[in-house]
């Protein structure tokens, strides 16, 4: 089978299209045969070593398709399902061994790409917005990166749940698209500056929570617009690691919270994890959540995809086809 795999850290570069032997599932693994792989940036901290993994190993950490075969001991999923999954290492490729567990059933209202699209970052928006600062109605979110791949997501959830959301983003192009998603109001932030924009917009009493996947150049900011007691969900970086600060700032800027949360962390168990991937299929069903999937790559395209995702030249969600 054909698979994108890492040798070394680094760049685009450093993925590498290989052959590979199709995997044959060990006790309590299903083997699956993929229609559709995600693209996210924890893909992008994995291939650079931000994130150690065993090398060499085969990049992705999301996807949909069919089970092919299974392991001993599998009761969860039988040959012929059509499931998806996340956080689990080997995407990037015609064909994957998954810990059965972790396979959730795809509904028949659902497409693989779509099932794909939404694992990740659909999870990632449910559990951002319903769990770890649970969005209530007539609170106010900042939304970085608004129109990306959880961003657009999490300004549908946080809208349908009746919050206000100030959404940031890079272009008018961007802007319509947040908007779109239920917005309320958008932060140009590559013509205004956002924290000045922001405490203008809530009167100077700052928002409840900050939804910041950017990281290094928006975090301190994104400090200064949060109401007392308000919480900072860090939950990537696109522009760079966050430098270490002080913890005392948090009781200076008004004894502020800061969480730096992992979809693996709220999706502990099985009936959890189907549980959130339920809630979001329900909701695509429900016509409640739609998908942006903007850009379809082939698999040999890795390198591409990559390079278009951290040159920030996308919106929504980026596939690799088999």
């Amino acid at each position: 089978m054909k698979a994108i795999q890492v040798k070394q850290p680094g760049g685009p570069e450093a993925m590498e299209l290989v052959e590979l032997p199709v995997p044959e599932p060990k006790a309590g693994e299903a083997v699956v045969k993929l229609a559709a792989s995600g693209v996210n940036f924890i893909d992008v901290y994995n291939r650079e070593g931000r994130y150690k993994v065993a090398l060499p190993f085969v990049l992705g950490q999301e996807g949909a398709g069919t089970v092919t075969a299974v392991g001993a001991d599998v009761k969860s999923v039988k040959k012929g399902d059509r499931v998806a999954w996340a956080s689990v290492l080997g995407s990037y490729a015609e064909y994957a061994a998954v810990p059965a567990e972790r396979l959730v059933p795809v509904p028949a209202g659902v497409t693989d790409q779509q099932a794909a699209a939404a694992m990740l970052q659909g999870m990632t928006a449910h559990y951002l917005s319903h769990d770890t600062f649970q969005l209530k109605r007539g609170q106010t979110a900042l939304v970085h990166a608004a129109a990306g791949g959880v961003g657009l997501l999490l300004t549908q959830m946080a809208h349908n749940i009746g919050a206000r959301v100030i959404a940031t983003v890079s272009t008018e192009e961007k802007a319509r698209l947040a908007r779109e998603a239920g917005a309320d109001e958008i932060i140009l932030y590559t013509q205004q500056d956002f924290e000045a924009e922001t405490k203008r917009l809530t009167g100077g009493k700052g928002v409840d929570v900050v939804y910041d996947s950017v990281g290094k150049t928006t975090f301190e900011k994104g400090l200064n617009v949060l109401r007392p007691r308000g919480m900072m969900v860090l939950y990537g970086g696109s522009s760079g690691a966050v430098p270490p600060f002080d913890l005392i700032a948090l009781s200076q800027k008004g004894s502020l919270f800061v969480t730096r949360p992992t979809l693996g962390h709220y999706t502990l168990t099985r009936e959890e994890l189907v549980a959130r991937s339920g809630a979001v299929f329900g909701m695509m069903a429900a016509g409640k959540l739609k998908l942006r999937i903007e850009h379809t790559y082939p698999l040999a395209e890795a390198q591409r995809a990559h390079r278009e995702l951290e040159g920030r030249k996308t919106t929504g969600k980026l596939l690799l086809i088999p």
